[in-house]
């Protein structure tokens, strides 16, 4: 460290900081001077409102009691402004970084869902985070986070009402997510997700429901719905489960839909049949497959699989050929977009911690309360999507240009060729 910045370290309370102490002290300025500038704007707002004595209406009236409020860094010590309006119109001053009674940042709260998916009781929400914050994490009692999921819930239920007549989507990657979360209703109650590809390429949440078991009356009421708040069509491809009584469902509400089946799940359901001593070579040439250039590549490594392994292990055979077709339609999308259209990583993504948890939570938990809980992990994890690659080739399919393997035709010619005549 150099002496200037020793310097500066000890300058802001006369003795040297230690990291987390500089962090949170350097925290708490920045979110006092942006209180301050939200004051001052609402300051300037009615700095021409006057009393009938010619006093100005909106003044500044001390401060509200100082409170912590819980960050990344640790607990904050913040003190918000108060205001006196002379006029008697009610005009009060609300932070929108630290809104009334709000004791947690966004990121804190974000981390709740996912513990508690996770099998972390309501009792226990503060001590999980302080492993993470430190022993000061506070304001976190089972009160309070029962309160904040009723909340998430409530936000559930107003975004699945929202108008979709304007929604389009090019794809969709559709899954079943069992969580092992227990459900006042069932067991067997699973989350079920659509996510979506826009016309730009962005990706964003269609639908997050639930169901019995990924069956098709679950499926087809989900559907119906999102068709009943104004969704015109369906995409052009939906990539899922071969498992999921989606496919019926999609069928008769969308049945201009493509659909593509996963290759992560159709080859965890091979190798389920195979050996150990074979799972390796046999990964490997399935690989070949969904790695060919072109569709007809594709099918020669497709027989070539079936010639190897259909004598000895018929079950595992039968398993891929039975969706020959659905693995391979990416085939007639951009290549671009072939690696995002191969498998519902989207969605396992996401839900990665969460399928794979192995401990549950020692109480039942309502469907709203299930739901919400989806819902707030799914918006956190939003926020880092990126678009698909190779968004301007949407364009392309959205004016009617068929591809075949991963290139634009017209009159049974690639785009490029015709260009060129």
């Amino acid at each position: 460290m150099s002496k200037d910045t020793e310097k500066a370290v000890v300058g802001l309370s006369g003795v040297g900081l230690g990291l987390d102490e500089l962090v949170r002290h350097g925290a708490r300025q920045v979110i006092q001077q942006a209180i301050e500038a939200e004051l001052a704007e609402l300051m300037e707002r009615f700095a021409n409102v006057k009393t009938l004595q010619g006093q100005r209406a909106v003044v500044r009236n001390g401060y509200l009691p100082e409170r912590e409020v819980l960050t990344a860094a640790g607990p904050i010590a913040v003190k918000v402004p108060k205001v006196r309006d002379r006029s008697g119109s009610g005009v009060k001053f609300n932070s929108t970084i630290v809104p009334p009674y709000v004791r947690k940042s966004p990121r804190v709260s974000a981390a709740l869902p996912w513990l508690y998916l996770k099998g972390i009781s309501t009792g226990d929400m503060g001590e999980a985070l302080s492993v993470l914050l430190g022993d000061e994490a506070k304001g976190l009692s089972a009160n309070v986070v029962s309160r904040l999921k009723a909340q998430w819930a409530d936000e559930h239920v107003a975004w699945s009402r929202r108008d979709m007549s304007e929604s389009h989507y090019v794809y969709w990657w559709v899954d079943g997510i069992h969580t092992g979360l227990r459900s006042e209703s069932s067991d067997g109650q699973c989350l079920l997700v659509v996510i979506g590809v826009k016309p730009d390429g962005s990706k964003e949440r269609v639908a997050i429901g639930d169901g019995y078991r990924e069956t098709k009356a679950s499926w087809l009421e989900l559907l119906l719905e999102l068709k009943k708040r104004g969704l015109k069509a369906g995409p052009r491809l939906a990539v899922g489960d071969g498992a999921m009584g989606f496919w019926a469902a999609l069928e008769e509400v969308f049945p201009t839909t493509r659909g593509q089946r996963c290759w992560f799940h159709k080859m965890g359901n091979v190798l389920n049949a195979l050996p150990k001593s074979q799972q390796a070579r046999a990964k490997a040439d399935m690989q070949s497959i969904w790695m060919a250039a072109t569709r007809a590549d594709a099918y020669a490594a497709f027989d070539r699989f079936v010639s190897i392994y259909a004598a000895k292990y018929p079950k595992a055979t039968e398993t891929l050929k039975k969706d020959r077709e659905s693995l391979l339609a990416f085939y007639e999308f951009p290549a671009e977009h072939w690696q995002h259209l191969r498998t519902t990583n989207a969605i396992e993504s996401t839900f990665a911690t969460v399928r794979h948890r192995t401990t549950r939570t020692r109480n039942c938990v309502s469907r709203p309360t299930f739901l919400g809980l989806a819902f707030k992990l799914i918006e956190e994890a939003e926020k880092t999507w990126r678009r698909i690659n190779g968004p301007e080739k949407i364009k392309l399919l959205l004016e009617g240009i068929a591809f075949k393997d991963g290139e634009p035709v017209q009159d049974d010619r690639p785009v490029q060729q015709k260009l060129a005549a």
